[in-house]
């Protein structure tokens, strides 16, 4: 089935901002995409556990504090995040296959690429190397 270039557009604009922000934590949290180990180590680790104690507090006179969020667990909900968006690219892309077919697929891939290195980012800075992904044997 051939999508129509209304949709190509959508798709090519949500996989584009995924892919921005997914550049965006690699970048901000040192982790290099490129590095399929380094990949492979970010979704193999756990997920961060459950809050045990409410942040919030409430002294004695009666108004609710906030206790700031250490920099290590604001790392790890980072983390997190990107993990998860890496996942939800990665499932986007397949759906886009199977709906699409590999040349609209690439396309649309293609384009939002093209996007991102226009506004700065290095080539492969969101993890997807071009090359790789559509000319792995």
């Amino acid at each position: 089935m051939q999508i129509n270039d209304e949709q190509a557009q959508r798709l090519s604009a949500s996989l584009e901002s995924l892919s921005e922000r997914i550049a965006r934590l690699a970048i901000g949290l040192g982790i290099a995409l490129d590095d399929h180990q380094a990949v492979q180590k970010l979704m193999d680790q756990s997920q961060i556990p459950v809050i045990a104690k409410e942040r919030r507090a409430t002294p004695a006179d009666g108004k609710t504090g906030f206790t700031p969020m250490s920099g290590e667990r604001r790392a790890a909900h980072l983390r997190e995040e990107l993990r998860g968006l890496l996942v939800l690219r990665y499932h986007l892309e397949t759906v886009m296959l199977t709906d699409n077919g590999l040349t609209v697929t690439r396309q649309i891939i293609e384009q939002a690429e093209e996007h991102l290195v226009h506004r700065g980012f290095k080539p492969g800075a969101n993890g997807l190397d071009l090359d790789n992904f559509f000319n792995a044997k």
